[in-house]
Formats: C-alpha cells, structure tokens, sequence
C-alpha cells in the first residue's frame, strides 16, 4: 500500500520556516527606507457646528494632504531619478570594466597568436632548411655515385685499351695457329 500525501503539514515541516517571497532589493530597500513622523491631521479633527465650517476646514485639510502627497510623489520620484542614475553610473562602470577585461583578452589573444605564428614560421624554416639539407646530401650521394659509375667506365675502358693493344690482327692470329700446329706434328 503506497503511502498518500497529507493535505496537512507534518511537525517536521511545521518547525521550518515559510519561504519568503521578499527579493533582495526589498530588504535593502527596508533598511534604507526613512518613515515619516506621524501626521498631526490623524486624531485632529473636531467636529464644528457649522456644515460650512466643516465643509472649509475639510477642503482645506484636502488640500494640504494634496500638497503634502504632491511633495511627497517629487521626492520619490527624485529618489528614483537618483536610484537610477546611481544604477546606470554602476552599469556604465561594469560595461567599462568589462570592456577594459575583453580588451586584455584580445591583446593576450593576438599576442599569443604571433608567438605561435613566430614559432611556426621558425619550425617551418628549420623544415625547410632540413629538406634542403637533404637534397643537397642526395645531390652530393648521386653525384659521387655518378662519378665513382664514370670512373669504373673509364677503368674498364682502359683495361679494354691496354688489352686490345696486346690483341692481335686476325691475319696474324690465323698464322700463328699455323705454326703452332706445324710446330706440334712430328714429322
């Protein structure tokens, strides 16, 4: 059997206090706030005997509270103006300083972006210079292999000279076997 929820508070949640919905600006505002004396008009009236008299004295007890309640409206709105320009002063100063911020962001940005630019540019040269390195080892490998290749031609084409000088004409050949067979038969 599930357990239902009570309509009723429980002890447990009598002995926590309510939420209260006042904001934050509320009770400063409550600190901040100055009340007035009490009004003399509260308590002061006296009944005349005269409806004219009375019917004066309250138009003119009106008209006072009017002008007090007309003072009071320019003092608050005054308060407000002041309010509000005290909360643009801050905005502005938070929008400077957060400008001021964003700008040391973007010069540590970009300053950052030319070291790594530089550091690429280094890195790039030194790969440059390595490729250039090696293709002038390759350069210098394909050359001395090219002449060590000319050298052994030239060699064989000299030890092919000092041997044809020492060959002999086909004439010459044919005689020599001649003889040399004459020489070997017995007779």
């Amino acid at each position: 059997m599930a357990p239902t929820r009570s309509l009723f508070r429980t002890s447990t949640q009598l002995s926590k206090p309510l939420r209260s919905f006042a904001t934050a600006s509320d009770s400063g505002h409550h600190n901040n706030h100055k009340f007035l004396e009490p009004s003399s008009y509260v308590g002061s009236w006296v009944t005349p005997k005269d409806p004219k008299e009375a019917e004066a004295k309250l138009a003119q007890l009106r008209r006072d509270y009017a002008k007090q309640v007309k003072e009071r409206r320019k003092e608050f709105i005054h308060e407000v103006e002041l309010m509000r320009l005290e909360k643009q002063r801050k905005d502005e100063v938070k929008r400077e300083a957060i400008r001021v911020v964003n700008e040391e962001r973007k010069k540590l940005k970009a300053e950052a972006a030319k070291v790594r630019a530089e550091e690429r540019k280094i890195a790039d040269e030194e790969f440059r210079q390595t490729l250039l390195k090696e293709r002038a080892d390759k350069l210098e490998y394909w050359k001395m292999k090219l002449q060590s290749h000319e050298e052994k031609k030239k060699e064989k084409k000299e030890l092919l000279h000092r041997q044809s000088s020492v060959w002999i004409d086909e004439l010459e050949v044919e005689k020599k076997i001649l003889e040399s067979i004459v020489d070997t038969t017995p007779l």
